[in-house]
């Protein structure tokens, strides 16, 4: 389990990656969340790491979900 400095971090990274994304566009958000949390999981803590995985996850997304 994530502590809350993490869990607040994530989610700041996360609104920041997705803030061009439409809240209404789940699949998308979802999608870069796993990955930014995967990231963070293998030890990434930086948030320009964390960053970096989120916008590489929303590069791959489908197109549909942007």
């Amino acid at each position: 389990m994530l502590d809350t400095a993490t869990t607040t971090l994530l989610r700041a990274v996360l609104d920041e990656v997705c803030e061009n994304v439409a809240r209404h566009e789940t699949g998308a958000r979802a999608y870069v969340a796993s990955k930014i949390l995967e990231a963070a999981t293998r030890g990434e803590t930086s948030p320009d790491g964390l960053k970096h995985a989120g916008r590489a996850a929303l590069s791959e997304a489908p197109t549909t979900w942007r």
